[in-house]
């Protein structure tokens, strides 16, 4: 989402939107939704796959599959 000037153009606006708001907090995870499912289908493959989760990092093969698809639905929404 974020590769070449539409995305670096998109990724400005987006982190404007937020300091526009008032927001001081915000995080992201810099890996495509396809690595999620496969690091869900082969774990043993990701055992190095860091996400932020709610204000920590966690490994992506370590936390429940309940949060890993919650975190793979953030990922498909895209910025545009």
């Amino acid at each position: 989402m974020i590769a070449g000037d539409r995305g670096h153009n998109l990724w400005k606006a987006y982190m404007k939107t937020w300091a526009d708001l008032g927001l001081d907090h915000v995080q992201f995870n810099m890996v495509d939704d396809a690595t999620l499912r496969a690091a869900q289908r082969e774990p043993e493959k990701y055992q190095e796959l860091i996400v932020r989760v709610a204000g920590y990092s966690a490994h992506f093969v370590d936390i429940s599959r309940k949060t890993q698809d919650n975190i793979i639905q953030r990922t498909v929404q895209g910025l545009g």
